[in-house]
């Protein structure tokens, strides 16, 4: 499979590298940090209102200290799903005062 070079596509190409199968679905973790556990839990709220799918955990990151929300969804991770899964993510996490952190596929 060939990616864009950017982070999206390197990532998933040091993923495929390193023996995961890309054609299968896999749980996809969103990550994104809130300074204070107020605005974790109620993008978490909104979550589970509007995308019941998605598992979220919210807890507190101690480096640096802010609150951490997880959010797991179970998808085929092609580039243009998480290209377009990111680009949602970041509407939502504005509107609560916070900032996405990255991705990653759950082991």
């Amino acid at each position: 499979m060939k990616f864009p070079k950017d982070e999206t596509g390197k990532v998933l190409f040091e993923m495929q590298k390193a023996g995961i199968d890309l054609t299968v679905i896999h749980t996809v973790v969103f990550y994104h940090l809130f300074g204070s556990q107020e605005q974790a839990e109620a993008m978490a709220a909104h979550l589970a209102e509007v995308e019941p799918a998605i598992i979220s955990d919210v807890h507190i990151d101690d480096n640096p200290k802010v609150w951490a929300l997880a959010c797991s969804i179970k998808v085929l991770p092609l580039y243009d799903a998480i290209i377009a899964l990111e680009a949602q993510f970041e509407e939502i996490v504005t509107q609560f005062k916070g900032y996405t952190d990255g991705w990653g596929i759950e082991a």
